[in-house]
């Protein structure tokens, strides 16, 4: 039997993941056909360790063999990978809602050449709630995120405002705004809080808090959605992974999860 060729871009705490899994044929249907990094040597070292090593290859070859392509590379690159593949008509799986957020212009780029985006739900949980809910009306979407110091280190908000996160003490909100505001500021953190406002009434119109909380160990996210058809709250706290404390155990899974809808016969959610 045929199966689906995939692609993944960028080897790092999730890439690589997907691709091991891939290759251990945890995913039915589909089998990990090439890779492409920053640093091809580094990824045919990666590879080495495979039990079928795909072949490392630029974003342009890599679209043109793959029919799925799986975005995880940092954010200054997104647009290129999602560009080369979308322009292709093939379907481009990510968790970069802020890259996104950040380059709008991918959606009519999918749109024009027949490609299609599929945002995981990556870090989060109750999207399909928010999109339902967005098929009526929405009052209001105020989503608080807390991280241990460590987790927000590095966003580009903290350098501009003078903020040492680790040499906070105890619990401290450090930004309170939209989540399209959260998103350039925290660009590596708060690809939940985008996600959240594509889904629902927009990230202009979503109320994002983020909390430095050195008292705790997962990176926690709270959604309040108040709509014309329900209210509801949820809560997820994500243990981070061993190699980017930024990232959650569960991102690289709920990738997966989307490379199984691609292909099954029965798609659980909407």
């Amino acid at each position: 039997m045929s199966t689906t060729a995939v692609g993944v871009a960028g080897l790092g705490t999730i890439g690589l993941k997907v691709a091991k899994a891939l290759d251990n044929g945890e995913v039915p249907g589909m089998h990990l056909a090439a890779v492409c990094s920053r640093s091809s040597e580094k990824a045919k070292s990666q590879m080495a360790a495979f039990r079928n090593p795909a072949p490392v290859m630029t974003a342009a070859d890599l679209a043109k063999v793959c029919e799925v392509v799986v975005e995880c590379v940092p954010k200054n690159a997104f647009i290129e990978i999602a560009t080369t593949v979308l322009s292709v008509g093939r379907v481009l799986i990510t968790v970069s809602g802020a890259a996104i957020l950040a380059n709008p212009n991918v959606i009519e780029t999918a749109r024009k050449h027949n490609g299609r985006i599929v945002l995981a739900t990556g870090a989060l949980l109750g999207l399909d709630a928010i999109r339902a809910a967005a098929e009526g009306e929405i009052h209001f979407v105020h989503m608080v995120t807390r991280k241990p110091p460590m987790s927000l280190v590095g966003a580009p908000y903290l350098a501009e405002h003078d903020i040492d996160v680790m040499s906070i003490e105890n619990a401290t909100r450090i930004f309170n705004g939209t989540a399209a505001e959260g998103a350039v500021g925290f660009p590596s953190n708060v690809n939940v809080a985008a996600a959240v406002g594509l889904a629902g009434i927009g990230a202009d119109s979503t109320k994002l808090e983020i909390w430095a909380d050195p008292g705790i160990d997962r990176n926690t996210h709270t959604i309040i959605v108040d709509a014309d058809s329900a209210r509801f709250e949820m809560k997820i706290e994500n243990v981070p992974s061993e190699e980017n404390p930024g990232t959650g155990k569960i991102t690289a899974l709920s990738v997966l999860a989307a490379l199984r809808a691609e292909n099954a016969v029965m798609r659980i959610g909407s």
